[in-house]
């Protein structure tokens, strides 16, 4: 246990909720209904990193909400040179976040790892994620007893990496930045996010991607035993 922590700070989606599966599953459930002629693996390829460029732009408010909900799906169709009308392309957008929320496949060791915690440590979310949705990912995949703030980019008013988020997750948890620490998969958002507001920071790297030696990191949830 590390003795200087009170508080930790987690990241939802790609750190504790599995985005990718439970994401895949929701465009497979609409393609297979009324889009047959689409292979939900064959979309998912060209949609993965277009969505993540998406969202960096969304976090540097280059887009906007609407914007990122379009583009990511009609950037992806274009890529597959379907032809995909604009009226489809705004009900896959609303079928989409409806069905997201069904499957709720968590992170390996996720539920073990906040059991850990959760008997040492006070937990926390900060999300750039839209408020309903991820209160519903959070309360339908039964976490909601784990954490005792969830701060949310709608409610803070500015979105990951901007330090603002963090002094009002702070703020709301009535912790102290001393003895706080941020969990996350975005080196950018979660983890310099963190550094650069005054918080500490582990940077959940499951993908193993070439990070800064200076970061801690971790490639599993229940590596964060040996820092917590």
């Amino acid at each position: 246990m590390n003795t200087t922590i009170t508080d930790i700070f987690f990241d939802l989606d790609h750190t504790l909720w599995d985005f990718d599966k439970n994401s895949e599953m929701a465009f497979d459930r609409i393609f297979k209904s009324k889009f047959p002629h689409i292979k939900t693996e064959d979309f998912i390829l060209k949609y993965a990193p277009i969505n993540q460029e998406c969202w960096k732009l969304y976090q540097h408010d280059k887009i906007t909400h609407q914007e990122l909900r379009y583009n990511r799906l009609k950037f992806s169709f274009d890529a597959l040179e379907l032809e995909v009308s604009d009226e489809d392309i705004h009900q896959i957008a609303i079928d989409y976040i409806d069905f997201l929320t069904d499957n709720n496949y968590l992170f390996d060791g996720a539920i073990e790892v906040l059991d850990y915690l959760k008997a040492k440590y006070r937990l926390h979310i900060i999300t750039n994620g839209f408020a309903n949705v991820q209160d519903k990912k959070i309360n339908n995949a039964a976490l909601s007893g784990y954490f005792n703030t969830i701060t949310n980019s709608e409610l803070a008013g500015v979105k990951k990496p901007n330090s603002i988020i963090f002094d009002y997750a702070i703020n709301v948890a009535k912790a102290s930045k001393e003895n706080s620490i941020m969990i996350g998969d975005c080196l950018d958002a979660d983890v310099n996010g963190a550094l650069n507001a005054g918080l500490d920071a582990i940077f959940f790297n499951d993908k193993k991607i070439e990070a800064p030696d200076n970061i801690k990191q971790i490639n599993h949830l229940l590596e964060l035993k040996k820092y917590l």
